[in-house]
């Protein structure tokens, strides 16, 4: 297959000139009859085919071993990088130390009760109604420990703000 963007392969299919580009661009051709002798413009002709063939083997020693993203699809291309999949994994890893010391710091600032209860609301997702019904206790009740126990929390974090990202990015 000749490409016509290959200096090597224009240069290969003209036996009877050296095509180069000079350096203003311009396709150029040196003739048999630039030369002194046929034998000086062989010699060159030999020397400028190998020449133009090793550059041409330098080039296809990237474009060989990648491949194009034209044409592929979105998902296709979207794979994540080894490094960012580690750095994702490692900021995940980060982000459940913080939550896991965040935790601790508010099982110390509020009951059993108001932490369990909490829990019970946020993480179960229960109704109020529902932690009342399996505690046998009354729901104003368990709203007034609710309401306890989220306002410990925030004066803790107003006291004590989070500067370390808790949900990863």
């Amino acid at each position: 297959m000749f490409n016509n963007k290959s200096i090597y392969a224009r240069n290969k299919k003209d036996p009877d000139a050296i095509v180069y580009v000079d350096a203003d661009g311009k396709l150029m051709r040196l003739t048999r009859a630039d030369f002194a002798s046929e034998k000086e413009f062989l010699q060159w002709k030999a020397w400028s085919d190998a020449d133009y063939h090793v550059t041409e083997k330098e080039g296809h020693i990237y474009s060989d071993h990648t491949l194009s993203l034209h044409g592929l699809s979105d998902e296709a291309a979207a794979v994540q990088s080894p490094e960012a999949a580690i750095f994702e994994k490692q900021s995940e890893i980060e982000c459940i130390q913080n939550r896991t010391i965040l935790m601790k710091q508010f099982k110390n600032i509020l009951t059993r009760k108001q932490f369990h209860r909490l829990w019970m609301l946020h993480v179960d997702g229960l109704t109020l109604t529902a932690i009342a019904i399996a505690e046998g206790v009354s729901e104003p009740s368990i709203f007034e420990s609710v309401s306890s126990a989220r306002k410990n929390i925030f004066k803790f974090l107003e006291k004590h703000p989070i500067k370390t990202p808790i949900f990863p990015r």
